[in-house]
């Protein structure tokens, strides 16, 4: 069993990197949210070491050795929760980290069903499925710090906040509220009053 590797990274794909080890060239899958840290990670001579999950892929005829690579034991431990879902395995859920581990431990942990099912190969169903068995397990996890987050992280403007709450008196849960809000500013960041805002989002609803 690999539990860990360190090498010079020769080649970086989006969903890989190749490790020569000692003259020994290794393929070892890793997530978006931690290929996108590697670089700043490599030593001067552009080595890194990976903490490794080793599994065998099983196909018509053979066994294939995949290893999964993160950066930190913690990593590691939420990759091994996300795919003790039903229906989700170790290549779906590297394609599916693609945004920070505490950004989706945050979503899991309050039931975040729209942001899940905005991950790669993350539907619906399977979003579902993934806050009924983790919910409540995975908050520890939110508390990761990651440089390379892709959370937004400007400040809520009290226009956003205002619309959100018109939508919560209209009966709207608080996570669609801002699921919605969030979108409409997307699209059109100079809205500037609420009415303005939920003319947009009753637009789209309607479209």
């Amino acid at each position: 069993m690999i539990a860990r590797l360190r090498g010079k990274v020769v080649e970086h794909k989006d969903l890989a990197v190749t490790l020569d080890v000692g003259g020994i060239f290794y393929e070892v899958f890793v997530p978006v949210s931690v290929a996108r840290r590697i670089p700043e990670v490599c030593d001067a001579q552009g080595s890194v070491t990976l903490i490794t999950h080793h599994y065998l892929q099983i196909g018509p005829s053979a066994g294939t050795p995949i290893l999964v690579g993160f950066l930190s034991d913690v990593e590691k431990d939420f990759f091994l929760q996300f795919i003790s879902v039903s229906g989700i395995g170790p290549k779906a859920a590297v394609k599916a980290l693609d945004r920070s581990i505490a950004e989706i431990a945050s979503a899991i942990d309050r039931g975040d069903v729209a942001f899940l099912k905005g991950l790669p190969g993350i539907g619906q169903q399977k979003a579902k499925d993934i806050v009924a068995k983790l919910q409540g397990k995975v908050g520890r996890f939110g508390l990761i710090q990651d440089k390379g987050t892709t959370q937004d992280v400007r400040p809520v403007s009290p226009l956003q906040e205002e619309a959100v709450a018109v939508l919560m008196q209209l009966q709207y849960r608080k996570v669609e509220a801002e699921d919605m809000v969030r979108k409409v500013f997307e699209r059109s960041p100079g809205l500037s009053s609420v009415e303005q805002v939920l003319n947009e989002i009753y637009k789209q609803r309607v479209a």
